[in-house]
């Protein structure tokens, strides 16, 4: 099916928004993002861009500009907390020259892929409050203030609270899964190398990596309690409530945290994949049809791929119906699967019964020394995946 000269009209001016709309004006369509925003940004800080991503944002044309604003990563490295001692490495080196791993803030993507958007001539609408929309044979988008628009394919990218995946799907509540997270980032004058490191606890962990040529620290604290916060990324907190919760970490953990002064405090949420991407001539993707945790840092990226596929089926397939029918069958096996990784992460780092620990900590270290190909290979089903290839 051709899409040139087709009206697709994408809700969301995030990652995943303006990636598809990228890929899909590059096949012809004539794309508008609508954005509810005063301007297209990104609240947040880093995120990490694995090779399966990097894949996507290269097939747009873009990755020299990428490279231009990431941190390319070395390795991720797993410490104990309390001298912030190594128990093991993963060189991300071992990596193949052609699949490189970056650390990136969000804002600098955002940035990136608005500006190739407006020089590709999609139009970015701010403060566009989407409502609803309404699927069809010229599905309907209806904004908050009574407007109401036609187009011929509507694009659902507008995150976890999305308004799509309700018509799609309905309201399915999400559940809590006794773990919030804190964010932060403070400036680098500890001379953090380009590495990712996982500071491991009881029941808690910090992750740590450089942003903007080094010139920041991302930090990421996650820990297990019965009490929640709201939802979502703009929950500012005391960051001495944070030194608290971390009080017993040691070494440069201790030091990165006494020089946070300003936190984010969200709770975290396992929401179930939705079971319908697609009605008449509309679509969903990224957390708007799969949410996921953030133990597997691919939540950015999973939205990446989507929008890529979704333009590939869309282009390959006779009519638009079939079109949305294989993206949804393309993805939500691999989407399914790697969401279930990150929720079953978070233990792994959270060991509390000291002879498990002990001896877990003691197999890390082994398998590290003795076989470091092994520990970064597992997760070559995640990083090696390249959607721009596949058929």
């Amino acid at each position: 099916m051709s899409l040139l000269g087709k009206n697709i009209s994408v809700v969301g001016g995030g990652i995943g928004g303006l990636t598809a709309a990228l890929a899909l004006r590059a096949r012809g369509a004539k794309v508008t993002v609508l954005e509810q925003a005063p301007a297209i940004t990104e609240v947040g800080a880093g995120i990490q861009v694995s090779p399966n991503g990097f894949a996507v944002i290269k097939a747009l044309g873009l990755g020299d500009a990428f490279r231009a604003v990431a941190v390319q990563g070395q390795a991720v490295e797993l410490r104990d907390y309390r001298a912030s001692k190594p128990v093991a490495r993963l060189d991300l080196g071992l990596l193949p020259d052609d699949q490189p791993y970056f650390f990136v803030h969000r804002a600098d993507l955002v940035d990136l892929l608005a500006e190739a958007a407006r020089e590709a001539g999609i139009k970015l609408r701010l403060l566009q409050n989407v409502e609803t929309v309404h699927p069809g044979p010229i599905p309907e988008i209806q904004l908050a203030n009574g407007a109401r628009t036609k187009t011929d394919i509507v694009v659902g990218a507008d995150g976890l609270h999305s308004c799509v995946r309700k018509v799609l799907n309905g309201t399915i509540a999400p559940f809590f899964t006794r773990q919030v997270a804190w964010r932060a980032t403070i400036p680098n004058d500890l001379n953090h190398p380009p590495v990712a490191r996982v500071h491991m606890a009881p029941k808690r962990h910090m992750v740590s990596y450089p942003l903007r040529g080094g010139q920041l620290i991302n930090l990421v604290m996650v820990q297990e309690r019965m009490g929640w916060a709201d939802e979502g990324w703009m929950h500012e907190d005391d960051p001495d409530n944070l030194r608290a919760a971390f009080a017993d970490f040691g070494g440069e953990a201790a030091q990165m945290l006494a020089r946070v002064d300003k936190v984010g405090l969200w709770g975290l949420f396992r929401h179930p994949v939705a079971p319908n991407w697609t009605a008449e001539n509309t679509a969903i993707l990224g957390d708007a049809a799969h949410p996921t945790l953030p133990f597997m840092a691919q939540g950015a990226v999973m939205a990446m791929e989507d929008a890529w596929v979704l333009a590939d089926a869309l282009a390959k397939a006779d009519d638009t119906a079939s079109g949305l029918a294989a993206y949804q069958s393309r993805r939500i096996d691999r989407a399914t699967k790697v969401i279930d990784t990150a929720s079953g992460n978070a233990w792994k780092y959270h060991l509390s019964f000291p002879p498990v620990r002990f001896g877990a900590h003691l197999g890390l270290r082994a398998v590290s020394r003795l076989a470091p190909k092994r520990l970064l290979q597992q997760f070559d089903w995640i990083y090696r995946h390249d959607v721009t290839q596949q058929d």
